[in-house]
């Protein structure tokens, strides 16, 4: 099918990714049921891909091959691939949403280079000066955004301030939430507590004339505990809490497997709670998760996993059909504009000056 002809068409790094070609066609394949309106651009290489579509004949009927044999490295440094990889899959499934032939791309390539490479294709959104990472958390309640999860090792209160904006459109988006609840992660729930840069970002939530639902400050305790449905943070700490808490869930199942295969006995209780620990397996499952969006840049770019299988690469398509569907940058660029007419932003310097005057008092 020409691509000037496809409903919904997302652009899939096929070489990209631990476990690339095969589980992204398969993964595709699964969207693809679960989506029946999308189609693919498959970047990559015609004669590995050819061979592995002709195996999936519902996959192969909806989908384009663009054929390129370069492919970016998993170690590849982003400057690198940036100077080198113009003729990759990568680069060019990028540059596919750019020219508009697609909606969005998925890739589970170097997250380095693909970050780079969307920023300096895609350019960011008007008002929006640095992209952050949003990905979503399992809660006691259900499930919440994150941002920045990486892009941004510091952020200033201004960068906090619209990645409040853009992790309300994507829970809304994503989650489905009218008015998602949003939280500044510090080291304390209290007014004073916490970096300057944090304090005034919470400043500037409190006046903002956008529709948000600002909650306040949020401790590391309060993000498993569903306490909010955004959270807010630096690229820096939102890493450091994604890698523990995806530590901490692989800890959890291997005391469980440990535990209940330590004895027949204990290997007894396990079939009798067999239902209970496939139920917690399913919540602890990041495969349900997975997709990560670059919010912040004109146009829409997933990362999965780099190591995802087919059901998680399934996934990660989702979140990008489900932006697509919501309108994501539409709604980021009104609320940003909205904020500029009610000159609700003011300069970093001056807002600081008020939090810090209001600590001396």
């Amino acid at each position: 099918m020409a691509p000037g002809k496809l409903q919904l068409p997302i652009a899939l790094d096929a070489m990209g990714g631990d476990n690339a070609p095969a589980c992204v066609l398969r993964g595709a394949e699964m969207a693809l049921i679960r989506h029946p309106g999308i189609r693919f651009l498959l970047f990559g290489n015609r004669y590995i891909l050819e061979p592995l579509l002709a195996s999936i004949p519902i996959l192969k009927a909806a989908s384009s091959i663009v054929h390129t044999e370069s492919v970016i490295a998993s170690d590849d440094k982003p400057s690198i691939a940036v100077r080198r990889g113009r003729e990759s899959s990568m680069w060019l499934s990028i540059d596919s949403v750019k020219e508009g032939k697609t909606c969005a791309v998925v890739s589970a390539g170097n997250t380095g280079a693909l970050m780079a490479m969307s920023k300096l294709i895609l350019r960011t959104l008007p008002g929006i000066s640095r992209p952050a990472i949003a990905a979503l958390f399992p809660t006691l309640r259900g499930e919440c955004v994150m941002l920045d999860l990486g892009a941004n090792v510091e952020s200033d209160a201004e960068d906090l301030y619209r990645f409040a904006i853009m992790g309300d459109a994507f829970a809304r988006a994503v989650l489905g939430l009218s008015r998602p609840r949003i939280g500044l992660l510090n080291v304390g729930s209290e007014d004073l507590k916490g970096r300057d840069e944090v304090k005034a970002a919470a400043a500037l939530l409190k006046a903002s004339v956008a529709d948000l639902n600002f909650h306040g400050f949020v401790e590391g305790n309060d993000i498993a505990a569903g306490t909010v449905d955004v959270v807010v943070t630096d690229g820096f700490t939102g890493n450091v809490a994604l890698k523990t808490a995806e530590g901490t869930a692989r800890l959890i199942r291997t005391y469980l497997k440990d535990a209940f295969s330590s004895s027949p006995v204990a290997q007894g209780g396990a079939l009798l709670a067999s239902g209970a620990l496939k139920a917690v397996k399913d919540k602890l499952d990041d495969r349900k998760r997975n997709g990560a969006m670059f919010l912040g840049l004109n146009g829409i770019a997933v990362k999965s996993h780099g190591g995802a299988d087919a059901y998680s690469f399934c996934n990660a398509i989702t979140v990008a059909v489900e932006l697509v569907a919501h309108h994501i940058n539409t709604r980021i660029t009104e609320e940003i504009k909205l904020t500029a007419a009610g000159s609700q932003l003011p300069s970093y310097a001056a807002e600081l000056s008020q939090v810090t005057e209001g600590e001396s008092d």
